[in-house]
């Protein structure tokens, strides 16, 4: 489905960019493995990768640092001899009742969450408007996946920082979607719902919190990273050429107001 692409996932040695990126490699993509801290986990990701009989490998940036970003690309490209997929995955959350949020807490995520995504996505896009098509490899110059989440229109109190920024990163999206689509340039988003990674343990990692998780969840069982990472995965090949500036929801139906499902 990807065969002879080559793929940056960010923040991909845990959770759902660890499941992107090996998803991706069983896709037949070579894939460059970013984290920011834990190295030791990121080369378990890439030898997991290579073992599908792919190239890759393990690459320390801080996305929210230009300098970084920048010079992660170029030795992408040094490398690899492009670059035909991102999958801007980086984020985290830094959590606090309004009124006692730090102004770090606020930056913090947003430099992660929103800002770079945007750094990772800029510097991906030059490469593309560089290369353009090759049609033997894929229908379009350059696929770019946000991960968003359904925080982006789900308000979440406790959590503002987080929210503001898979905001923005919708907005973003599908404003680098309008954009760059006549540059042949697919740029869309995905949206998780409630997923088993170590962003969220204390939301399911014992029977009672995750039946308390579960009432928000139609579908009624909590997400695994692989249910996010295939999405990705089709989402990024041919198969989805005509799809531009669309946020898929990979929620479970958490987005369908349970609330209401007894008459509200």
């Amino acid at each position: 489905m990807l065969k002879g692409q080559k793929a940056l996932v960010t923040g991909a040695n845990s959770g759902i960019g660890k499941a992107t990126a090996i998803a991706l490699g069983r896709a037949g993509a070579d894939v460059v493995v970013n984290f920011v801290s834990g190295q030791e986990a990121a080369d378990a990701v890439v030898k997991e990768i290579t073992a599908a009989g792919v190239r890759a490998y393990a690459h320390e940036a801080d996305v929210s640092d230009e300098k970084q970003v920048v010079a992660m690309t170029r030795r992408m490209v040094e490398e690899f001899g492009t670059i035909d997929i991102l999958v801007a995955n980086a984020g985290l959350q830094r959590d606090a009742a309004f009124t006692d949020m730090t102004l770090a807490q606020w930056q913090k995520v947003i430099d992660v969450n929103l800002t770079g995504q945007f750094l990772c996505a800029r510097e991906a896009v030059k490469e593309f408007l560089r290369r353009g098509v090759v049609p033997e490899v894929s229908r379009a110059a350059g696929k770019i996946v946000c991960m968003s989440s359904v925080h982006q229109d789900i308000p979440w109190a406790g959590h503002v920082n987080y929210a503001s920024s898979k905001g923005g990163v919708q907005m973003m999206m599908e404003t680098l979607a309008q954009e760059l689509a006549p540059k042949k340039i697919r740029v869309n988003a995905v949206a998780p719902g409630a997923i088993k990674t170590p962003i969220n343990t204390d939301a399911w990692d014992t029977p009672d919190a995750e039946r308390d998780l579960l009432t928000l969840i139609p579908y009624a069982r909590v997400g695994e990273p692989d249910d996010i990472a295939h999405a990705v995965a089709v989402l990024a090949s041919d198969l989805m050429d005509y799809v531009v500036g669309t946020t898929l929801y990979v929620d479970g139906g958490m987005t369908l107001f349970p609330g209401f499902a007894t008459g509200g």
